[in-house]
């Protein structure tokens, strides 16, 4: 999976001093916050954690809408880090420029609430990678798990006072997430009209080496059912050397539905959006925003 072998990588790169350390652990949330940039203008919010009933039990999830008026939803899959301090901060950004953004747990069927602390966890830490590639299995691996779990989170979202259904939904993906976001716009199609990954991983599984299930259940052969308007594919260059020809895969895979897709290989490495990363980059970071809030722009 990208999330550990990537993550694998930017520690040699640490090692080496191909890559600066920029030592999260010791910021405060203020400063995390100040690492997300503000959108102009932007709405007045409110947030509230919540739980949602699906057929495995209740997902807990966080949620943060603009306070009046009704607007598209979102709905946010995390990396494997999960939610935390740095994923809230980037729900409040997305609110504050327009959207009603639901920001699930997707470890919610082993373990509830936080499951990583970047002030005294690294992902590199095998014992840390561990546990959270045993809460990610169920997740990733069983594409049947991803169904229930959107279908339950956008009916959700639906009932929102402050959700306009008459929209589209959106849809991102971090890491793992990728996967999940184009298994979510396979499975609604009918509601989700807009989806972006970031540096996600698995999004085209084609190697023969693969095992058959994998490459049985890879996201790209799903584009057949999505109805989506636009869709962004950020890439890390590091995932980009790594498996060069996945995106060309899943490029070909839209064209052929004729859904518009942007896909571009990022200078930047394996995390480098959700501001708490080791490999957090502002600059390109507040690009691939940009192009999500352009992507939903023309999708929603």
């Amino acid at each position: 999976m990208c999330d550990e072998r990537t993550e694998l990588d930017n520690e040699e790169g640490f090692a080496s001093g191909r890559l600066s350390r920029r030592g999260f652990g010791a910021m405060s949330l203020a400063a995390l916050a100040a690492c997300t940039t503000a959108p102009p203008n932007p709405e007045v919010t409110t947030e509230k954690d919540v739980e949602i009933d699906t057929p495995d039990g209740k997902m807990d999830a966080y949620f943060v809408a603009p306070a009046a008026g009704k607007w598209p939803a979102v709905l946010v899959w995390p990396d494997i880090m999960g939610v935390r301090p740095a994923f809230r901060l980037m729900g409040q950004r997305l609110a504050k420029s327009g959207y009603a953004v639901l920001t699930v747990n997707p470890f919610y069927r082993l373990q509830k609430g936080q499951v990583f602390d970047a002030q005294t966890e690294k992902f590199s830490d095998p014992p840390v990678r561990q546990r959270l590639i045993g809460l990610m299995q169920p997740t990733v691996s069983n594409p049947e798990n991803t169904r229930k779990d959107a279908t339950a989170a956008i009916a959700w979202l639906d009932k929102q006072a402050s959700v306009d259904t008459s929209r589209g939904v959106g849809t991102t993906g971090y890491c793992m997430g990728g996967p999940l976001m184009m298994r979510t716009m396979a499975y609604q199609p009918d509601r989700v009209k807009a989806g972006a990954s970031f540096h996600g991983g698995g999004l085209a599984v084609v190697n023969p080496t693969a095992p058959e299930a994998q490459r049985a259940n890879s996201p790209h052969l799903l584009v057949p059912r999505m109805k989506a308007k636009a869709v962004l594919i950020a890439v890390a260059q590091n995932d980009d050397r790594q498996d060069p020809t996945s995106k060309d895969t899943v490029r070909a895979a839209f064209a052929a539905q004729n859904i518009p897709v942007e896909v571009e290989v990022y200078p930047a490495d394996h995390g480098w959006c959700p501001p708490d990363s080791q490999v957090f980059d502002q600059a390109q970071a507040d690009r691939a925003w940009a192009r999500l809030l352009a992507t939903f722009k023309a999708g929603l």
